[in-house]
Parts: structure tokens; C-alpha cells; sequence
């Protein structure tokens, strides 16, 4: 009788427990780069995000592990370096063909694994797992992740149907359902602590969202970006002119096109601005406020036109900075801004100390819990790769890049925020250089078949 007594009561000291645990809610953004987010571009409107801001901690100088979609989103969901996973590639079939990623324990597996309630919608890993493996990630299903589109009819595309400017209604666009679904999803009773992922498609291409947003711009009002330079690329390598414009998409001498695709990209950005924040309003409106943790986030950064560049896949400050915040309630950070250089590889460590969760994998990632106490602590480099030998080295001032040929970049962002002038060879810099070159892997994994695209 004792005995029974006692598994009773250890079985609701254990259901007790499990509530006490902090939810998480955790969005994506997908090619949303710092224009609207850290105010580059202060025309662009995103109200719902700047609000969430003054309640997080801003992470200013936030770095993804590699500057495309795929190979970033598997270093968040693994807490793993694409050095040393050879995912550095889109197309590279990351879960499936890197030894390291068919082993990791990804992020949402880790919460299923400790007793949480997993729900995803979206464009979260962009990558197909192994048959069976999406069970151990999410509860609920379908997961729905929609696609590219809508993609505009001839008539309004520009060198193909994926790249194009439409406004279509609401309903057709799955980042509407999928955060419809989300705020379902908070508005319904949980018996478990939950972690719900919600990944957006915009501001990604094609540039088709509502007609509302495409309204809130006059293309009077559009500006070409501050860092665009036409001679901008006289003074870097060779080797890094091979990672420019894959498509062929970008016309600088068609100023008319560019500032449609510019206020295309603003549009897009707040519809994604406006899907975020639908579901941050139904989270603090719900009974789940007061125990969640949110965080926001970016698979990679964008140029439109900077370094005479469009899109990604770069591993300048464009394409390698993501927006970044992270909400802890009663965290003493909450509301200010960080500058300390941060990786995307950190949210998984992360989230695991903040839950009290049983980390099974080892993750290259850093825990940024004491960042979200104290700001202004000094932090290390944060890394960027994109292939054996590419890498891109951050610390709070300099920007170092190192190229597979050995060649080299650095900026100084103190004066020089949009990387306009090459300063690698200065001989009193020397001593920087090597500083920041000493966080660039001495080995990296062989790369997974995949396209610098």
C-alpha cells in the first residue's frame, strides 16, 4: 500500500514538474536580412517585430552558419558547424548523407525526448529525414510546409516564374495557414510543456504577397542601398567574385526593376513582419505567456545589390548576419540590445540549459544564457563557412574572410559598416588578422554534393 502511495504521488511531484518547464516557441524567417530588423533601411515597416524587441534581447551581431537556407537550418536544428558536418551546400541531402547529422539528436527530438509536446509547421528543416525520423521530431501532423508560392503568371514574372512581383488574397499563401495553425495550436489546452516551431517562406522569392503590403511603399520613396558601390569589388579576390549573382538576376544598370525588386523585398518583409506577429500576440494573450520562451529567428541574411550581389550565398556581413532575439521571461536582459558576436549554432545549447533539459548530443554551439542576464560580456568570434576552406570570422568590430586559396578580406565595421573597403592588406593589421584567423578550423569535413545557391 506504501509502495502504491508513493508511485502516486512520485507520479504527480513528476507531472508538476513537467508543467513548471518552460514552453518554446520558436520562428523562422526565411532570406530576412537587417534592413527592418536593426533599422537599416528605417522606411520599412515591421511593427509587430519592433514591439516583440522591447520585451527580448537583441542579438546585433548575430552570424548563421552557412548563408543559405539548407546548410543553416541544419547547424540550428543540430547544434553542429557545417565544417563538421560537410552540409554547407543547398541540395546537399544533409540528414540523410552526413554520418555526423544521421547521428546528432536534433533540437526538436531533444524536447519530445524530455517529455515535451513537439509541434512544427512550415519551412523548418528544408530537407527531407529518414523515413521514420520525422515522428521523433514533431506530434503533429500534417506539417504542412507549403512552398515557394504562389508564383506570379507570365505576365509578371522577370526571368522565369520563380522570380517575380503578384498579390494574391490571404488564403493562398501557407504562411497564412501555417500560423493560423500555430495560434490554434496556442489557443487549445497542453497537458505537457510544448515546443512549437513555425517556419515562414518570406521575404523569400518569388516577391508575391497581399496587396496591403505592397500598398505601405511608394516606389518614389525606394532608395537604392547605402552599400552599393559600382566599383565596389576592385579590391577583392578573384575567388570571391565566383560566389557573386548565381542566377543572373541582378541589373544594376536597370535602376527602374531594381527599385520594384527593393519594394518587393520590403513588402514581403512585412507580411512576414505581420505573420510573426499574429502569433506573438495569440501567445501573449493566451495562459501561456508567463511560462515561454520565444525566440526569432533567420536563416540567413540577403543583398540587394550591396557588393554588387543579389540574394545570398556570400560570406560577407550581408548574407552572413541574421536577425536575432530571444525572449526569457524575467530575464534581466530583456529589452536591451546585444552586441556580442553570436552564432546561430547557440540556440540549441541554449535552449537546453534554459528548459533543464537532458542534452543527449554534444553540440558546437555556446549556451548565450549568461548573455541573457548580462549584455554587455565579452564573447568569442562568431564563424561563418561555405565550403571547404571558405570562411568568414566575426568579432564586435572586424569582419576577417578567409578563402580556400588562401586570399583574404577584412573590414572594420566601426568605419566601414557596409564593407566597402578591403583592408586586408594593411600591414598594421597584421596582428587582428591573426587574432581572427585563429577561430577558422584547422580541418574541414569534405563537402556533401550540393550548389553554392
Amino acid at each position: 500500500m506504501k509502495q502504491r502511495i508513493l508511485s502516486i504521488l512520485l507520479f504527480f511531484v513528476m507531472v508538476a514538474s513537467a508543467q513548471e518547464k518552460p514552453n518554446v516557441l520558436f520562428l523562422i524567417a526565411d532570406d530576412m536580412n537587417d534592413y527592418g530588423f536593426y533599422e537599416t533601411v528605417p522606411q520599412i515597416k515591421m511593427p509587430y517585430l519592433d514591439n516583440f524587441k522591447k520585451s527580448a534581447v537583441v542579438f546585433e551581431n548575430a552570424n548563421c552558419g552557412s548563408p543559405v537556407c539548407t546548410p543553416s537550418r541544419a547547424a540550428v536544428f543540430s547544434g553542429l558547424f557545417p565544417h563538421n558536418t560537410g552540409a554547407y551546400f543547398n541540395g546537399c541531402d544533409p540528414w540523410n548523407k552526413s554520418e555526423k547529422l544521421k547521428n546528432q539528436e536534433t533540437l526538436s527530438e531533444m524536447f519530445k525526448r524530455n517529455g515535451y509536446e513537439t509541434f512544427g509547421r512550415g519551412k523548418l528543416y528544408h530537407a527531407k529525414l529518414a523515413p521514420g525520423r520525422i515522428e521523433n521530431n514533431f506530434d503533429n501532423r500534417p506539417l504542412y510546409g507549403g512552398g515557394f508560392g504562389p508564383f506570379p503568371d507570365e505576365e509578371h514574372q522577370i526571368k522565369g516564374k520563380f522570380w517575380g512581383i503578384q498579390a494574391f488574397p490571404d488564403s493562398i499563401f501557407p504562411d497564412v495557414k501555417n500560423a493560423d495553425a500555430a495560434v490554434d495550436f496556442l489557443n487549445q489546452n497542453h497537458e505537457k510543456p510544448f515546443f512549437l516551431a513555425l517556419g515562414l517562406w518570406r521575404p523569400h522569392t518569388p516577391f508575391t504577397c497581399p496587396q496591403r503590403f505592397y500598398d505601405m511603399y511608394n516606389i518614389d520613396d525606394v532608395e537604392l542601398p547605402k552599400g552599393y558601390n559600382e566599383n565596389d569589388l576592385s579590391d577583392i579576390p578573384e575567388i570571391a567574385k565566383e560566389l557573386l549573382d548565381p542566377f543572373g538576376r541582378f541589373n544594376p544598370g536597370n535602376t527602374e526593376e531594381w527599385k520594384e525588386l527593393i519594394r518587393a523585398y520590403y513588402a514581403c518583409t512585412s507580411f512576414a513582419d505581420w505573420s510573426i506577429g499574429r502569433v506573438i500576440d495569440a501567445l501573449d494573450k493566451s495562459k501561456y505567456a508567463d511560462n515561454t520562451i520565444v525566440v526569432f529567428w533567420s536563416d540567413n541574411g540577403y543583398h540587394c545589390g550591396e557588393k554588387n550581389h543579389w540574394e545570398k550565398n556570400t560570406l560577407w556581413e550581408q548574407a552572413a548576419k541574421t536577425p536575432m532575439a530571444v525572449r526569457v521571461p524575467k530575464a534581466r536582459g530583456n529589452g536591451k540590445h546585444c552586441f556580442a558576436p553570436v552564432n546561430s549554432v547557440d540556440l540549441y545549447p541554449t535552449l537546453a540549459e534554459l528548459c533543464g533539459l537532458d542534452q543527449k548530443s554534444k553540440t558546437d554551439g555556446k549556451s548565450l544564457k549568461l548573455l541573457l542576464d548580462n549584455v554587455e560580456l565579452d564573447w568569442q568570434p562568431a564563424l561563418t563557412t561555405f565550403g571547404e576552406g571558405f570562411a568568414s570570422v566575426r568579432d564586435k568590430r572586424y569582419r576577417y574572410i578567409r578563402y580556400s586559396d588562401g586570399s583574404e578580406e577584412l573590414y572594420d565595421h566601426l568605419c566601414d559598416p557596409f564593407e566597402l573597403k578591403n583592408i586586408g592588406e594593411d600591414p598594421e593589421l597584421k596582428k587582428v588578422k591573426e587574432r581572427l584567423r585563429k577561430y577558422i578550423p584547422k580541418k574541414f569535413t569534405k563537402e556533401l554534393t550540393g550548389r553554392r545557391s
